[in-house]
């Protein structure tokens, strides 16, 4: 393994440990439901790559800035900015979920199988 391998994966750890460290003090020291803490990430993320902060941060840390759902909040932004470039006002609506289709899809069908060896049970 060479050193600029070894680099950006150092990169890539450092800035999704980062991430999800957040996550976790919040976790721990609020009393924020897991649902509004992953809202939180998602809007966090949207609002970030909005006023141009989250893009750095991506091209720094790659997949540690992009697969964590704050990268998904990226991927809604990006997506709804180009749509808007290409089909104007109508890419509002459509970029975000053209964007995120596949993660989407992915979440829907691999959640569908989880559910078939799940046995949940009422608490």
């Amino acid at each position: 393994m060479d050193m600029n391998m070894l680099c950006t994966y150092l990169k890539v750890f450092l800035t999704g440990g980062i991430i999800c460290s957040i996550g976790q003090i919040l976790i721990d020291k609020t009393k924020l439901t897991p649902g509004r803490i992953l809202v939180i990430f998602v809007t966090m993320g949207v609002i970030l790559t909005g006023i141009g902060i989250y893009e750095p941060i991506a091209e720094f840390g790659k997949a540690g800035a992009t697969v964590p759902i704050s990268g998904f909040g990226y991927s809604l932004a990006n997506g709804v900015k180009e749509a808007i470039d290409e089909k104007g006002f109508l890419g509002i609506f459509i970029g975000g979920v053209k964007a995120t289709s596949a993660g989407i899809t992915a979440a829907i069908v691999f959640g569908y199988i989880a559910s078939l060896f799940a046995k949940p049970t009422i608490k």
